[in-house]
C-alpha cells in the first residue's frame, strides 16, 4: 500500500496519478461513440480521447477549466 503522501487529492478524494495539468478545453470533436477533447496548457495542447458519454456526462464546453490527470505506463521523449 501507498503512503499517505505518495496520494494526491482532487475534490477530497484520494487518486494516486500524480501528473494533474490544469488546462481549458479549446477543442471537441464528436464522434459516435468516442469524442477527442483538446485541452490547452499554457502553451501546449494535449488531446485526450475519452467517451462521447462522458463528455456529455462532465457537460464539457469550450472554454471550461479541467485537470487532465495523466496516468501512464509509457512516456515517450524526443528531441530534435
Amino acid at each position: 500500500m501507498l503512503a499517505a503522501s505518495a496520494f494526491h487529492t482532487i475534490l477530497g478524494m484520494k487518486i494516486s496519478a500524480r501528473n494533474q495539468l490544469r488546462g481549458h478545453v479549446e477543442t471537441i470533436v464528436l464522434g459516435v461513440v468516442t469524442a477527442k477533447v483538446g485541452v490547452r496548457v499554457g502553451d501546449n495542447l494535449i488531446e485526450s480521447v475519452i467517451t462521447r458519454q462522458s463528455v456529455e456526462d462532465l457537460g464539457l464546453k469550450l472554454g471550461d477549466e479541467v485537470t487532465a490527470v495523466i496516468k501512464s505506463t509509457e512516456i515517450m521523449l524526443m528531441v530534435d
